[in-house]
């Protein structure tokens, strides 16, 4: 090669910028260069079009100055403060490009596709499942921080707000959205019944037992909305709501009332505390008292008094059947005191008896003796 002459090389897949005293001077197509360059000003860079991605610390000046060759070799985009977009390389999602973005690639080889997104007013991610799942290896930081998104569950809703406002309620499903410029939270919804137990409450009853009572309740978010308006805290009012209700029944009845109708507590606690929790949004199902624990002392006492009142009713039984067999036996007295034949056959009945338990018997003067002897006996 000549002294002071350079050669610069580009190939069919490459494309030149031709630089003289630093400054841009032109594009150099696929070709052999030469260049008579003594004081060396003369710099040529080259670039891969099967990289399209173009970042240069020229680009605005290029982007402002060199429309033409804008026009000619790039695809250019430029986002304002309220878009997002998607770049799509060989019909492949190969970006995502947060708000206020400018950036340049290469045509030619490499198809290029820019979807621009306005997500001021709709911010909703669409086709979020190709998007999130699709593309979670090689887009996995973009989709983090330009993404927000939740599964919610089967029997499930979910809650949207921004900001801290209440949006719109979200069902069953993947739901995302662009969390650029806004904070965007998505709180999950159980609607399936749900139970609440209170245990180990301690409660005099009117007559100053201490009961200690195990109760459980089932219900319902029928309204989350004005749930979680109206109360920072369902399961804890609910809870608190509960034991009061619980308290009020157990402490104004007295504990035979209270055992007497084992539903009671139940009806009271349910009548006292529906009406309060339809005011927000919560319907009770069910109130169930799971186990009434009396103090040991209480217990040995009542003990002593179902074993006394068994007692006296099994001699009010006994006597009963007493009185019972007294009067059959007055009655039976009486039918044989005017009827010698019915007295006669009680005779032979007795003699039956009398004669199931005896091997041998003799008999002398005839029957009529026998019944006589058996009859002296008897009496």
């Amino acid at each position: 090669m000549l002294p002071f002459r350079k050669k610069f090389i580009i190939h069919k897949n490459e494309i030149g910028f031709l630089f003289k005293n630093g400054d841009f001077f032109g594009v150099l197509e696929p070709s052999i260069y030469h260049y008579f360059d003594p004081l060396n000003k003369i710099k040529v860079e080259i670039y891969d079009l099967l990289k399209p991605e173009f970042e240069h610390p020229l680009a605005d000046f290029l982007i402002k100055t060199e429309a033409e060759i804008i026009r000619t070799y790039f695809e250019f985009v430029e986002l304002t403060s309220q878009q997002v977009a998607l770049v799509y390389q060989n019909g492949r999602l190969a970006d995502i490009l947060p708000p206020e973005s400018r950036k340049l690639y290469w045509k030619k080889f490499v198809e290029i596709k820019i979807e621009i997104i306005d997500i001021s007013e709709n911010f909703e991610v669409k086709n979020a499942e190709w998007l999130i799942y699709a593309n979670m290896d090689t887009l996995l930081d973009e989709i983090e921080k330009f993404i927000y998104s939740s599964e919610v569950p089967e029997h499930n809703i979910g809650l949207l707000t921004v900001g801290g406002k209440y949006i719109k309620t979200l069902s069953p499903g993947l739901q995302a959205y662009w969390a650029i410029n806004r904070h965007i939270n998505i709180e999950i919804w159980d609607t399936r019944l749900q139970n609440i137990d209170i245990s180990g409450q301690e409660i005099l009853t009117k007559d100053k037992v201490s009961l200690r009572i195990n109760l459980s309740a089932s219900y319902l978010i029928k309204d989350v909305k004005l749930t979680i308006s109206s109360l920072s805290n369902h399961f804890e009012y609910l809870y608190k709501e509960l034991q009061f209700g619980l308290r009020a029944a157990v402490g104004t009845h007295s504990l035979d009332g209270l055992l007497e109708n084992k539903n009671l507590i139940n009806e009271l606690v349910f009548a006292y505390i529906q009406p309060k929790m339809v005011d927000f949004g919560i319907e009770i199902k069910s109130i169930g008292v799971k186990d009434i624990i009396l103090p040991g002392e209480m217990k040995t006492i009542l003990n002593k008094v179902v074993e006394a009142e068994k007692v006296a009713e099994a001699n009010l039984i006994k006597r009963r059947e007493e009185t019972a067999a007294t009067r059959s036996l007055l009655n039976t007295a009486k039918v044989m005191e005017n009827n010698p034949t019915a007295l006669r056959l009680k005779e032979l009945e007795v003699l039956e008896k009398v004669t199931e338990k005896v091997g041998n018997i003799s008999v002398y003067g005839g029957l009529e003796g026998l019944l006589k002897e058996l009859v002296k006996i008897k009496s």
